[in-house]
């Protein structure tokens, strides 16, 4: 193989190996997936929470663990088997788990007690396997309480700590074919991973493409930087979305205007899901469903 025919196939093959988010190869729009959190349904049984999930034109379910029980390492095999053929049955893949450490005593990503971390990795593996029994293939982590820095726990320690937990957890990840995303979140809701730069730094601690990055709305309204530029900026560690408005609510029940989101989405050719994860549940499951995924609509066809 001659120079020039050695550098033309190593190009090829990096080209080729990028994963195309939101066209398709021919550069046609595809499609966006929209998924719902399973709690924004409240105390409704699964069946019923898929059924009108499914009906409004959602794809996707996320289901947050604390809504199936306190440790997923008490759910039998024949129940995760039920609710994967619950949400098979209304034709919803069930994307992932969400809210991992809610519920939990005992956990936590940033402890200096290793044992403590030790669990932690133990628990989230289990959380991997419990994601794939359901069919899912993303854990998102966010739990605030349960990664913030402890008292005389630096920032750079805290970093070491959380990238030793996720290490642990790579050879089950690999095995279930699950991607572990880290959620920035706000400020007011943690001292730990609070910008979408911070969350990238332990993604590139890790450097695992089993740990990638999770971006939510919500959230990312605490930055300086707008919306579409963290989205444009951090596109390469992208694998999913959370849509709702700083109000808490749903997307189109505040002031965020998502056109240029979702026109963001586009130019990074998003192929993940979007999924709709609201904290005010006050409007009522059927119109935080309904309204979400109607302005989602309208804002896509704009796009």
């Amino acid at each position: 193989m001659d120079r020039r025919t050695f550098f033309r196939t190593c190009a090829a093959t990096a080209l080729a190996s990028q994963p195309l988010r939101g066209l398709g190869a021919a550069g046609d729009a595809v499609p966006f997936k929209f998924a719902i959190c399973n709690e924004t349904f409240g105390k409704w049984e699964f069946e019923k929470a898929f059924a009108f999930a499914a009906k409004e034109g959602y794809k996707g379910i996320e289901i947050a663990p604390f809504t199936v029980a306190d440790y997923v390492t008490d759910v039998p095999a024949k129940k995760r088997a039920g609710i994967r053929r619950l949400a098979e049955k209304e034709g919803l893949e069930i994307v992932g788990l969400h809210w991992l450490l809610a519920r939990t005593k005992g956990l936590h990503l940033t402890s200096p007690d290793k044992a403590v971390r030790q669990a932690t990795a133990r628990y989230l593996a289990e959380l991997a396997r419990f994601n794939a029994d359901l069919g899912g293939k993303l854990l998102v982590f966010g739990s605030p309480k349960q990664r913030n820095l402890p008292k005389d726990v630096t920032r750079e320690k805290g970093l070491q700590y959380a990238a030793e937990v996720v290490r642990e957890v790579l050879p089950v990840l690999e095995k279930t074919d699950v991607t572990l995303a880290f959620e920035p979140l706000s400020p007011r809701t943690t001292n730990f991973l609070r910008t979408a730069k911070e969350a990238v730094e332990l993604i590139k601690i890790v450097d695992a493409p089993r740990c990638r990055l999770i971006l939510d709305c919500l959230a990312m309204s605490s930055e300086k930087t707008p919306i579409p530029e963290l989205i444009r900026t951090y596109r390469h560690y992208l694998v999913h979305f959370h849509a709702n408005d700083p109000n808490s609510r749903g997307p189109g029940m505040g002031e965020l205007d998502f056109v240029p989101i979702f026109r963001a989405l586009r130019d990074i050719r998003y192929q993940g899901w979007i999924s709709v994860e609201v904290f005010d549940y006050s409007p009522g499951p059927e119109r935080l469903a309904r309204d979400s995924i109607r302005y989602m609509k309208k804002c896509a066809a704009r796009n």
